[in-house]
């Protein structure tokens, strides 16, 4: 296994991770970002952007693919598809399946994911008829009818984005209200292709070999009730992406890490970042933010504990 050291490795290569390299390699630092997928991260599934600073509209891809460039242009060191294996924060020692890393510092950017429904029939029916990306998976859904479960910006902006495929979109939200931005409701109740079922949640999903069938039970009434549909698309919420970390540093009662306002955590010398750690906005240019601000004070560790870090 080929051994490799850096003064600051970055765990993940989306708008937090790549932003925190250009600043990490701008402050004269080795920089390193290992990530188990390609780099990009979850934007580089929107099909839109329209609240970056700079772009009125931008496509996500499009988008973190400057952000890529960019680190590029400072000679980022970049480890896409790794599988790790192991992450020790104190000792900052990372494991791959092609490396084990070194470094003086450590940036957590490893994001968050969708939450599940944790109801039955959604685990079977993935890839069958549930699905966690609208714009993955839309397509299959030509002149049929979907449900999208959740009412915030990503739930309400993503039941929009289907609309472009499927014939109906029912938006199941388990309050009598959004909790999207005004603007985005507004655009989401012009769309006839949209109805709204509210105070109700998913209690299991059912088909054959497809999705075909949600049970619907009305938090207030306690009713429930079948709503025939062909794809089911959970946005509920996110979950850390902390399983390498757990137990090894600070977490609230989710599991997202504790930071300070330089984004540093329990762990000397360790970082964390964007959707990860705990934060009211998790937003592309929030992550962008905290990618600044976590490289800026890696950078700054690294010039006052020369010693310790060389060592």
């Amino acid at each position: 296994m080929e051994q490799l050291s850096f003064d600051t490795v970055i765990l993940g290569g989306g708008p937090a991770g790549l932003s925190a390299a250009i600043y990490a390699s701008r402050g004269a630092v080795s920089t390193a970002i290992v990530d188990l997928n390609m780099l990009g991260g979850q934007p580089s599934n929107y099909l839109e952007l329209e609240n970056y600073p700079g772009f009125q509209v931008i496509g996500g891809f499009d988008l973190m693919e400057k952000f890529e460039e960019h680190a590029d242009k400072f000679g980022v060191n970049k480890f896409p598809m790794q599988e790790i294996q192991s992450v020790d924060l104190k000792n900052k020692k990372i494991i791959t399946n092609e490396y084990e890393f070194s470094a003086g510092t450590i940036i957590i950017a490893t994001g968050a994911q969708p939450m599940k429904l944790n109801v039955p029939g959604e685990k079977e029916f993935v890839g069958r008829g549930v699905s966690y990306c609208a714009v993955c998976d839309g397509a299959f859904y030509k002149s049929k009818v979907v449900a999208v479960v959740g009412g915030g910006n990503a739930a309400v902006e993503e039941a929009m984005y289907l609309t472009k495929f499927a014939d109906k979109v029912y938006v199941i939200h388990r309050r009598n209200e959004l909790r999207a931005d005004r603007i985005v409701q507004e655009r989401a109740f012009k769309n006839e292709k949209i109805e709204f079922i509210w105070d109700s949640v998913v209690k299991e999903i059912k088909g054959d070999s497809l999705v075909n069938t949600v049970v619907l039970e009305n938090v207030k009434t306690k009713e429930l009730s079948n709503l025939a549909v062909n794809g089911v698309f959970p946005y509920i919420g996110m979950t850390p992406n902390v399983e390498l970390f757990n137990g090894q540093l600070e977490q609230d009662s989710r599991g997202f890490i504790m930071t300070d306002e330089t984004m540093s955590t329990s762990v000397d010398g360790v970082f964390a970042i964007g959707d990860v750690r705990t934060t009211p906005l998790r937003q592309v240019i929030t992550a962008a933010s905290d990618g600044a601000v976590g490289a800026v004070y890696a950078v700054k560790y690294l010039e006052t504990h020369k010693e310790a870090v060389s060592a």
